[in-house]
Formats: C-alpha cells, structure tokens, sequence
C-alpha cells in the first residue's frame, strides 16, 4: 500500500492568471491546504509556453517533478487573450448579417460623444467593427413580441451566405431586429450558413445577449465572433498541452469569465465574449476575499501589472457589476465585474508630447522588450518606462522575483537623465514627475469608480496588489485622502489567487419590458424558471448536482421614460404581488442610493420591468486564509540599507530595507522603508506607518492615524 504522501496521491489545484509581463500562478494542496505562490516571464509570442512553464515551476516548489502532472486536480486560468485582441484592435475581416434595411445599423450606432457635446465638432466615429461593405441583409421580421411581421427569406439568405463563401469572410455574426423574444430567424439563417458556408464561425445574438437594443446586442455579438477563432485556438492548444502533460488524463480545466466566475474550457470556446475581463476579475475577486477576512467590507481594488492597472469597488465582500462595459472601442453588453483600466502599469511609457510636456502610457513596453532596465535594447532604441523611474530613485531592488531577473541600473539612469535633460530638469526631478503622473493617472481611475458614482474614496480601504500595484500606495493616499491601504501576502499573485476562490457560473437574460402595474406575478414566475431551467442544464455538464447548486435572480428596472436601468436583486420562488413590491422597493432605494433621489411617494412615476436575470452557480472549495498569533511587535532585522529618493527636493535619503517574510504579525515599521518580498515591493514614504495583522496582510496608515 503507497504512503498518503506520495507525490501520485496528492491532489493540486491550480490558479494561473497570464498578464502582460508576468505569468502568475498559485497551487493549493487541497489535503494539507498549503498554498505555494511563484511567477514566470510571460511569453507574448505563444502565451502557452509561459502557462506550461508556469505549471512545471509551481508543481517542482511542492516537490512535483517533471512526470507527476498527475497529481493536477483542476486548472483555473485567467487569460487576456481575448482583451488584448480588442485593445490592439486587431480584428481580422468580419461580416455581419442583419434584417435588410438596417444595414448601417453599426455606421448609426449611438450619439454619444466622448468628454461631451463640446467635442462635437473635432470627435470623428472610429472606424466600425465591421466595414459597411461586409454588412449583408435578409429579408423578414419580428416584432417586438416575437411575432412574425414578415416570413423569413430563406433564398435570400442563402445567397447572402453565399456572398460571404465567395470573398473569403469566415468569421461571421448575426443579428436579426427582435430576436431576444424569438430566436426563429437567427436559427435558420444559422442553419443555411451551416448549409452553404460551412467552414463559417458564426455568432449569433439570440445565444449571445437575449437583450433589447439592438445595436448594442449586435456589437457583443460581433465582439464574440471576433475573439472566438484566436481564443478557441489558444484554450484548446493549452488542454492538450495540460492533458498531454497529466498522461493524456484529461484535466478540469476552467476560464475565469468577466462576470466572477469560471467556466469549462470546453464551454468557454462557444462563450468566448465572456471572457473579455478574465484576469481583471480575477484579481477583483481574490482582493475581495481577502480584504473581508481581514475585516473590510468597503474596499477599492488596485492591481498593477506590467501594462496597465485595473480598479474596482467592493462592497460587502461583492465587487460591483455592470452591463454596460466596453472592451476598447468595443461596448460588450455582457455581466462583468466593473473594473476601469487605466495604462499604468510598470511597463508604461514616459514621453513628451509635440508640446513638450511630460506624458505616461498608455503604451507600454511589455515583456519584450520591456523597461530599459531589463537589458534588451538601449536608451537610443527604447523608451523611459514607470519601472525606470522607480528603480533609478531606488524604490525597487536591481532585480525582480527575488533575483531571478536582475535589472540594468545603469542603462535606465541613462535613459533617465537624456528625457530630463530634454525637460530641463534634474534626473531626480524627471523621475519624480513620471511617477506623480502616473499616481494620478490611478487616482483619477479610482474616482471613476466611487466620485462618478456618488461613492465618497474616503469611506474606502485600498487593496493594492499586482507586481507594480503598490508601488505609489503612499502617494494614492495623499491625492485621494484614503486613511487605509491594505497589502495582501504575495500581492503580485492575488489575482492567481482569486481563480481558486471562483465558482462556476452562468448568466442567462430574457427582455420583458412591462410597467409594474401590469405585470402578471405568474409570467414572471415563468420567465424566471425557463431561466434556471437554462443554467440548471448547463450546471449539469459541468457536474454540479440539485443538491449543490444554486440560482440568483436579479431584475432590470427604471423609472418609464428612463433610458437606463438599474439592477436589483429578486425573491426566490414563486412570485406574488407582494414579492414584485418589495422589488420595486428596493428600486426605489437603490436609484435613491445611485442618484440621490427617487420618486417611490410619486405615484404619476410609474416603474417599469425591463430585463430579468437568472445567475447558475456551482461551488467550489476556497482555500482557507491562515490566521497567525500576533506578537510583540519587537524590532526587525534589516536586510540592507540603500539610498532611497522619496522626494526630488530632499533627494536620497539613506532607508532600510526589509525583507516582508521577516515580519511577523504585530509587527510595526515607521516610514521611510523599504519593504521587499519575491514579486513586489512597498515603498513606505516618511510619514506613513505600516503593522502587519494576524493574516500576514501589511496594514498602512498614516502616522498621525
């Protein structure tokens, strides 16, 4: 009989969230309930290469070598294929078939207009996801009921099909006026394609987003088709890969989806618009987690990669949702996390403008070639990155993961001094000013996410995580008047972490728009369990039983007249007047809490029901959080000292530097530190304080707090 300890009889699950410049993993060992964290240089050329490194570096941290991927319970990856793709606008050639006469339906699109009606005159459409002379239409039509208004032209469609088989377009999405409420036309036109042009991927919006308006259900439907090709192709090359590497033992593999939960890779290839906020949500997740073990139920989450940072709200341990979220230039009408990216990120680029003025990202240098520091080209050929900046005033080591990647002090500083010398200022200065802009840069992406929606920052904690997210936490509290930042263990893998704590879900959405007074109790009712029905099946294939999974109703309602909705959560059971009142009451609040008003004692103010929601949920075991005795909070051996500028006017001030698994829980360090661990670093500016809590999490305030 093997001994329970042998490496065959081990069962190791795996979170791996591939960012731009690193490949981050966390492995949980579901029977000791250890958790073994570890990076790896992201590999932009063939994403896939990174996943598997990554996999081979954490199964050998927990004495897995080569030849035991058997021992692989399950993978969760957070992928940014899909986001990237949208980001760098590199959509191949699309077609988009919808009724005949709305053929311009994308060129019309909405009129708003980015930074106001005041940029009218200069603001100019960018280009369309699909050109006009690739949109083809089909006669027939529904109305809005889903009754035929006129018989579907199955010849006509079949030379549209046709049209498209002959010019080469593969990649095609459909989007018939009214489909939401009878998915008839889309099907059949989907079953002449099938016909005629069966080499077709094809989306189709009746699957997609069952939701009224069309041009936004259109363009998620589009979106969709765009991604899937590149996404189908880089998640079924990894399950082989995975399998291949477990001994052909296929191995759950799951994508974390934009909405907070994850998916089967076998599924996810037929949702790919799904996945378009996969790593962001990630890491909004597992900061939640964390940032409620701990004791906050208000939190904002910053997670700083190598490209760009992403921000978020928490509130009762519950990141906020949207539908109304864009991907780039691409509006994507989908339940995701509300996250706002801004281009800060470690890899981001300082440059002057035609004006002269000092400007950061949004492009960024990436992995390859990366910052100057990383050795790879010279001041003459590459660009002054945020990760220069920091590296040459000291605040991070000349080296990244604990000095596997050592980093070029000197070519950085040359890059430094050439832009400072172009701005006329001293090299610390110019430094300084890369970094103050890009905190403010995050600054002004947390207020997008509390200010603009009515949300006082101050009433906030900060999570900041990522390799680069909590680098200007000391700064983020100065501009934003935040009292508290909070810092998890291994922050540079948090949204690795967050893939183990991530259920299987599903979202499903019926349009019923209905004013409140006329809506019938049992319709809804109905509605509502053809909705679960859905996500009841599909939580079958995915094994979860009756007994495990569960169901979340929400509702879609507004003011009549009102353009926008505003979601609110819905009884379970059946439904009765009673129940549809406590929805419109909480309507009321939720609008009154959003806005700062409502009009629930109006009565000429009539309610009216437009979308209703169904949310399946399967659950998974989440790793516990390790809860540590606090001690004395006596003094810590330095690691070093180096001269460390905090400030171009008082220039580099002689700091410690602390090695954060050195730290145990009470302990207290005054700023001006440094504080460093495998894959990120906390500079403590003078002034600010920083405790270590019984979770390990580093807790800073300011001293006068």
């Amino acid at each position: 009989m093997p001994d329970a300890t042998t490496p065959a009889q081990r069962r190791i699950r795996i979170g791996i969230d591939t960012g731009g410049t690193f490949t981050d993993v966390v492995a949980l060992d579901e029977d000791s309930g250890d958790l073994v964290t570890t990076k790896t240089p992201s590999t932009p050329s063939n994403p896939a290469d990174g996943f598997m490194a990554g996999i081979e570096k954490v199964l050998g941290l927990l004495g897995l070598p080569q030849g035991q991927g058997d021992a692989i319970a399950a993978v969760s990856h957070g992928t940014t294929v899909a986001t990237n793709q949208l980001l760098e606008g590199k959509v191949d050639r699309l077609g988009f078939i919808t009724n005949t006469g709305y053929e311009a339906m994308l060129e019309i699109a909405r009129q708003s207009v980015p930074d106001g009606y005041g940029n009218s005159y200069f603001w100019v459409k960018p280009d369309r996801i699909v050109p006009r002379d690739l949109v083809q239409g089909v006669e027939g039509r529904l109305d809005f009921t889903g009754e035929e208004v006129r018989p579907f032209d199955t010849e006509g469609a079949r030379r549209v099909a046709r049209w498209f088989r002959d010019r080469g377009i593969n990649t095609l999405g459909v989007c018939f006026l009214h489909a939401y409420a009878n998915p008839e036309h889309e099907e059949r036109m989907r079953q002449v394609l099938a016909e005629e042009h069966p080499d077709a991927v094809v989306s189709v919006s009746s699957e997609v987003l069952r939701e009224y308006r069309e041009y936004e259900r259109a363009m998620t439907t589009l979106v969709d088709a765009a991604v899937k090709p590149r996404l189908s192709a880089y998640v079924n090359n990894i399950a082989q890969r995975l399998n291949s590497y477990a001994g052909e033992r296929p191995v759950p593999f799951y994508v974390m989806k934009s909405n907070g939960g994850v998916l089967s890779a076998a599924e996810v290839v037929h949702q790919p618009i799904t996945t378009v906020l996969s790593g962001p949500a990630a890491g909004a997740l597992g900061a939640a987690l964390i940032a409620q073990v701990a004791g906050y139920d208000k939190v904002l989450t910053s997670d700083g990669g190598g490209t760009s940072t992403d921000v978020s709200v928490v509130i009762g341990g519950e990141p906020t949702l949207t539908t109304e979220g864009s991907v780039g230039a691409f509006p994507s009408k989908i339940p995701m996390i509300d996250v706002v990216t801004v281009g800060a990120g470690g890899g981001s680029i300082a440059w002057l403008s035609p004006e002269g003025t000092l400007k950061v990202g949004p492009h960024s240098a990436g992995a390859d070639p990366g910052p100057l520091c990383y050795g790879k080209v010279g001041p003459e050929e590459g660009a002054v990155t945020i990760t220069d900046a920091h590296l040459v005033l000291g605040r991070i080591p000349p080296h990244l993961l604990g000095g596997e990647i050592p980093l070029d002090v000197e070519a950085a500083r040359a890059g430094i001094e050439a832009l400072a010398k172009e701005l006329g200022l001293t090299p610390e200065a110019c430094a300084t000013g890369i970094l103050e802009i890009s905190a403010w840069n995050q600054a002004n992406a947390l207020r997008q996410v509390t200010v603009k929606r009515g949300l006082d920052v101050r009433d906030f904690a900060l999570v900041t995580f990522g390799g680069s997210g909590s680098l200007l936490l000391c700064r983020l509290m100065d501009v934003l008047g935040i009292p508290t930042v909070l810092v998890p263990p291994n922050p540079g893998n948090v949204s690795a972490f967050g893939l183990l704590t991530v259920d299987v879900k599903n979202d499903y959405v019926q349009t019923h728009v209905r004013l409140a007074e006329a809506l019938d109790p049992a319709t809804v009712t109905g509605v509502y369990d053809e909705l679960s029905g859905q996500a009841a099946v599909a939580l079958e294939g995915e094994g979860f039983g009756p007994e495990v999974r569960s169901f979340v109703r929400t509702a879609d309602l507004r003011y009549f007249g009102q353009a926008f909705e505003v979601r609110v959560p819905v009884p379970e059971g059946d439904l009765d007047a009673a129940a549809l009142q406590q929805v419109a009451d909480a309507f009321h609040a939720e609008h009154r809490a959003l806005y700062g008003y409502d009009f629930s004692a109006d009565p000429s103010q009539q309610v009216e029901w437009v979308n209703l929601r169904v949310s399946g949920i399967g659950p998974i075991k989440r790793p516990e959080i390790a809860r540590h005795p606090l001690g004395d909070g006596g003094p810590v051996a330095e690691r070093s000292r180096r001269e460390v500028c905090f400030e171009a006017e008082t220039g580099h001030v002689d700091t410690p530097v602390l090695w954060r698994p050195d730290l145990a829980p009470g302990t207290v360090v005054q700023g001006p530190a440094i504080i460093e661990e495998f894959g990120s670093t906390v500079p403590l500016h003078p002034g600010f304080s920083a405790r270590v809590d019984e979770h390990l999490n580093i807790i800073v305030t300011r001293e006068s707090n």
